[in-house]
C-alpha cells in the first residue's frame, strides 16, 4: 500500500507570504492543527496551531489584545513555520510513513512528489486507519486466530484447511512470537467456524482465539 493511496489529497495550504491572522482563521473554519507553508507549489514550511499558540502566549504579557491581534494580522507565516520540514514521497509505502513518523514522533507529513510539490497531507490516523482495514476490523466476518510454527510451507498448510471448510480467507496477519512459535490472525467472511476449529486441531494448529465481527 502506497502513500498516495491513503493520504488526503490537494491538501489545504498557504502562501509563504500569508498573515499568521490568515492562518488562524483557516485553522478555525476547516478545523485543522497544521497547514503546509507554499511558495507556488512547493514546499517551503509548515505551521502548525502549537506555534501560534506559543507566538500568542509570548507575546500577550507585554501586549493587549488589540496589540496582539494587530501584531498578527503583520506577521507573516515565515516568521514562525518549520523550515526543515519532515516530509514523504507520494510513491513510498505507507509503513515506510508509518517508520518516520514513529522515529521523529510526528502526527502528520507533507507528502510531496518529485518536483517537491505538495500533493497531500498523511496524518497518524491515516495510518491507523489502513492499520484497520488491512486486517480487515471494520468488515462483517469471523476473526480467527492460530499459533504456528514459523517454518516454510505452514502458511500454505492452514490454508488448506480453511478452503476445505469453505472459509475464505480475506486478510491475514502475522505475528512473531519466541521459541519459533507465531500467531496467524485470519478474517473469513463467515460466521460458521465449528467444522473449522475441530480440523485446525485436529491438524496439530492450536486455535488461540475466534471472535465474530457483525460490522
Amino acid at each position: 500500500m502506497y502513500v498516495k493511496n491513503r493520504m488526503t489529497k490537494n491538501p489545504v495550504c498557504i502562501d509563504v507570504n500569508s498573515r499568521i491572522s490568515e492562518v488562524v482563521d483557516i485553522m478555525n473554519d476547516r478545523e485543522l492543527h497544521r497547514i503546509p507553508v507554499v511558495s507556488g507549489k512547493k514546499l517551503v514550511g509548515l505551521v502548525t496551531e502549537s506555534m501560534i499558540s506559543k507566538q500568542g502566549a509570548t507575546k500577550a504579557t507585554s501586549l493587549s489584545i488589540y496589540e496582539l491581534n494587530y501584531l498578527l494580522s503583520k506577521t507573516s507565516v515565515d516568521a514562525i513555520m518549520i523550515r526543515d520540514v519532515i516530509t514523504i514521497h507520494e510513491d513510498r509505502f505507507l509503513e515506510d510513513a508509518a517508520l518516520v513518523m514513529f522515529k521523529h514522533d510526528i502526527g502528520c507529513l507533507p507528502v510531496v512528489n518529485d518536483a517537491n510539490e505538495v500533493v497531500g497531507i498523511l496524518t497518524s490516523n491515516d495510518v491507523l486507519s489502513a492499520f484497520l482495514d488491512i486486517l480487515g476490523y471494520r468488515e462483517s466476518g469471523s476473526r480467527v486466530c492460530v499459533e504456528v510454527k514459523d517454518e516454510l510451507g505452514t502458511i500454505g498448510d492452514v490454508s488448506d484447511i480453511f478452503k476445505r471448510n469453505n472459509c475464505n480467507i480475506t486478510h491475514l496477519g502475522v505475528y512473531s512470537q519466541h521459541n519459533g512459535y507465531s500467531d496467524l490472525i485470519i478474517r473469513i467472511n463467515t460466521f460458521q467456524t465449528d467444522a473449522l476449529e475441530k480440523d485446525l486441531n485436529a491438524s496439530g494448529y492450536r486455535v488461540l482465539s475466534i471472535t465474530k465481527n457483525p460490522n
